[in-house]
């Protein structure tokens, strides 16, 4: 699934102006699981999201994940509840700020 994501260029983004430098990983209605909304502060563009995305992906037992960087929010689904310690980590890899559950 591809995500196109229009939002206004920010300065010091690494992005077009479209922020569609990088796919998202969308979410996929058709699985079963646990789902999460996580508040993510940092994001600005398309390329973000995909760095935020493809760390929480990493996760054991993520199945889907999807980052919108217009609302900070961060949707997960995952085959059982992950600890907030290993989103807080993996968001940080990313290098981003989790500032816990939406």
């Amino acid at each position: 699934m591809t995500a196109e994501t229009q939002l206004p260029q920010a300065t010091g983004s690494c992005c077009s102006p479209s922020g569609s430098c990088h796919d998202s990983a969308g979410t996929d209605a058709g699985r079963t699981g646990v789902t999460t909304v996580y508040q993510v502060t940092g994001m600005t563009c398309g390329h973000c999201e995909g760095a935020v995305s493809e760390e929480i992906s990493a996760l054991e037992g993520v199945t889907s994940v999807k980052a919108v960087a217009s609302t900070g929010q961060v949707t997960v689904v995952s085959q059982g509840p992950l600890t907030d310690e290993a989103v807080r980590a993996a968001v940080d890899e990313a290098g981003y700020e989790l500032v816990g559950r939406a």
